[in-house]
């Protein structure tokens, strides 16, 4: 804790200076704010429109804006940034000429409250970028010179001025002097006219173009001017302009699309109507009317031919059957049993039933008469006719199916020839069919698109929109007053705490006991603060103290010295020797710089000042004081500074206690070394150190005005 307000002092030493420091930074501060041109933040905040979700992903709309690729955020921020469309949003306002009310510490930029109106036409890139002043004289004239000139050109307000590389029109601002009662006409104007380079790089410079998110499609564009109409103007006509590029652009996109898809879509037919007739001519070739259909008719027709093929070929079988069977049994035909099956007519069966019957009737005939009878004849006659019919009528029937089989045969084999050639048939219409159906695709698509491009065409809207124009700032953003202050108040407060430790470490001065003892072995026997009042007392204990360490001991010789100067230990010397005479000891007080005469008893005085004493030895001072010791009890040396380097090392090494006055205000901290240095070479008897003027801290005030009062006095 000690340690930390040891730390501690010299800031407290020197509060008034911090203060006084701050405050001053403070002041400088002000002035500063009073001259600096502020600046203003105009922003806007722009909504890309985005494909996936909100209006645009509506039917309606949907496909709107189909030539326009998914929106990136960082796409279109570096867009914002062009050179292209920052050029026209410049060329649509005018910040090319930039009219200053000159001052006398610093110029401020008119912009729309300017008197005077400016209107510039050079002919050189040499004259931009120049400061041209103009002195109003009076409401219809005035003075112009150029960058750098004394010469003055008079002029009057609405004629034009010829000057160097171009010509230069200066009219009033009438407008605003009727709006403004207290407006200024008279005085000192600067104006420049900036090239395109310039204009656009201070713009850029100042222009900062951020998104909200890069999840979110919003992009906050912000500019600084100092002229705060300037920077919200600028950032609304860029979100503008931004805005109908895109608009122009996509209507441009559309425009170029939908040319192109005409002459595609011209193309296209012609294809797909060369493609039908192909279609046209081999269909007629080929006389194809359904190929699908034909030929399941065809093969329905084959099937029904074949199944009649087979039921014909089944009784011409049996036909073939029954025939061979009645010709191998023709002499015994009534002994046959005929398998009618597959002859089975009414016709035939009707003379089989007759056959039967007169079969029949003949053998009751020869049950009575004989083969020879008429009767038995007659029924022979009409068997044999009947049977001969019979006969004739069954190899009629072969004959007829036979040929009803090989017509069916002849039928079947030319419908089978419609399928001859038919996979090539399909193949070849497949690839017709194909190529009509990819062209015919094709034609259907670009027609879509033809529509959707020329309702992109005729729909002049965007989806990008401004969700949050610019306004004009009423507030400056830069400098900050609040925070300028404060870091000013800081700075002045850290330097000067600064200073103050840089001067106190330099100074390195010993402040407190801590300092002697970390330098030095030798002990400190007293601390003397720093006394106005009460001297005796304090003295009167410092002596008792000094008794009971064995410091003030009777025959004892004490010698009080300084480094720099005798004056530095004179206080202690004198008061040592009135503390000890109030405590009645006889004292003897040996001065070895003069400085003692007249406010010691002269009785108890001695006086080595004189310069012929600077001839003595040690055992000449030592026979001298042994002589005067015999009637006192102590001898006090006031010695002279080690400084003066002449009898003071003598008379330290001849004193039994040696006292050194070390003082916190003067002496250097490196002096303790040197004593101690000092010491060891010399081997001083029972050195101790007093510090004078412990814990005494003057503020920087009080020794500033005691340093200017010590240089008035001399």
């Amino acid at each position: 804790m000690n340690e930390n307000i040891r730390i501690l002092r010299p800031f407290f030493r020197g509060l008034p200076i911090v203060i006084a420091s701050v405050i001053i930074a403070v002041l400088i501060a002000k002035k500063y704010l009073n001259y600096v041109t502020p600046m203003y933040e105009s922003t806007a905040k722009l909504k890309l429109a985005d494909i996936q979700e909100g209006v645009p992903s509506a039917n309606l709309f949907k496909d709107l804006d189909v030539f326009a690729s998914a929106n990136k955020i960082a796409t279109e921020i570096e867009v914002l940034k062009s050179k292209n469309l920052i050029q026209k949003s410049v060329s649509d306002l005018s910040f090319s000429v930039e009219i200053y009310r000159k001052g006398d510490f610093v110029d401020t930029e008119l912009y729309d409250n300017s008197p005077i109106l400016i209107q510039a036409f050079f002919t050189s890139p040499k004259a931009f970028d120049k400061r041209y002043q103009v002195q109003v004289i009076n409401d219809k004239s005035f003075l112009f010179s150029n960058p750098g000139s004394t010469q003055h050109i008079k002029g009057e307000f609405g004629k034009v001025l010829t000057i160097e590389f171009g010509k230069v029109l200066i009219t009033k601002n009438e407008s605003f002097l009727k709006s403004k009662k207290n407006a200024q006409l008279i005085d000192n104007y600067e104006f420049e006219c900036l090239s395109e380079e310039k204009l656009l790089e201070k713009i850029t410079k100042n222009l900062d173009i951020v998104s909200v998110d890069k999840d979110v499609p919003v992009i906050r564009i912000n500019l600084k001017s100092n002229v705060p109409e300037k920077a919200a103007l600028f950032v609304n006509k860029l979100a503008e302009n931004y805005i109908q590029d895109y608009i122009e652009n996509k209507y441009k996109a559309a425009n170029i699309t939908v040319d192109f898809l005409k002459n595609e879509i011209q193309g296209a037919n012609k294809k797909l109507v060369n493609s039908e007739k192909d279609i046209q001519n081999y269909r007629d070739t080929k006389n194809i009317i359904n190929i699908r259909q034909e030929t399941e008719t065809d093969l329905r027709k084959i099937s029904q031919l074949k199944i009649q093929q087979t039921n014909i070929k089944m009784n011409l079988d049996a036909i073939k059957d029954l025939n061979k069977y009645i010709a191998q049994g023709k002499n015994n035909y009534l002994d046959l049993a005929v398998n009618f099956e597959a002859f089975t007519d009414l016709l035939s069966t009707e003379m089989v039933k007759n056959i039967k019957k007169l079969q029949a009737e003949k053998k009751d005939l020869l049950l009575t008469y004989t083969l020879e009878n008429e009767k038995v004849q007659v029924v022979d006659a009409k068997l044999k006719d009947l049977i001969d019919y019979q006969i004739e009528s069954i190899k009629n029937t072969e004959k007829n199916l036979q040929i009803k089989y090989d017509e069916l045969s002849s039928d079947i084999n030319e419908a089978e020839k419609v399928f001859i050639g038919l996979p090539e048939k399909e193949k070849i219409l497949t690839t017709l069919n194909r190529e009509f159906n990819l062209y015919e695709k094709n034609y259907n698509f670009l027609n879509e698109k033809r529509i959707e491009a020329e309702i992109a065409k005729s729909a002049k809207i965007a989806f990008h929109k401004i969700i949050s124009p610019a306004e004009i700032s009423k507030t400056p953003v830069s400098p900050i007053r609040s925070i300028i202050i404060i870091i000013a108040a800081f700075l002045g407060f850290l330097g000067s705490v600064l200073l103050i430790y840089v001067v106190h470490f330099i100074k390195a001065k010993v402040n407190d006991v801590f300092t002697i003892e970390k330098n030095s072995t030798i002990p400190v026997v007293l601390t003397t603060p720093f006394l106005k009042d009460n001297i005796e007392n304090v003295f009167l204990k410092d002596c008792i103290q000094l008794e009971l360490k064995g410091v003030i001991a009777d025959k004892n010789i004490i010698s009080i010295t300084s480094f720099d100067q005798a004056k530095d230990h004179l206080f202690h010397s004198y008061n040592f020797y009135n503390a000890l005479k109030v405590q009645g000891k006889k004292i003897l007080v040996m001065d070895a710089t003069g400085q003692l005469e007249g406010n010691v008893d002269p009785a108890d005085y001695l006086n080595f000042s004189e310069a012929k004493y600077m001839r003595f030895t040690k055992s000449h001072f030592t026979d001298e004081i042994k002589t005067r010791m015999e009637a006192v009890d102590l001898c006090i040396v006031h010695n002279q500074a080690i400084q003066d380097d002449k009898l003071a090392l003598l008379f330290m090494s001849i004193a039994n206690q040696n006292l050194f006055v070390l003082d916190s205000r003067k002496t250097s901290e490196k002096t303790v070394i040197k004593i101690e240095a000092l010491r060891d070479e010399f081997h001083l008897p029972n050195l101790w150190f007093i510090l004078n003027k412990d814990g005494y801290n003057p503020s920087l005030i009080y020794e500033l005005k005691k340093t200017i009062n010590r240089f008035r006095n001399k």
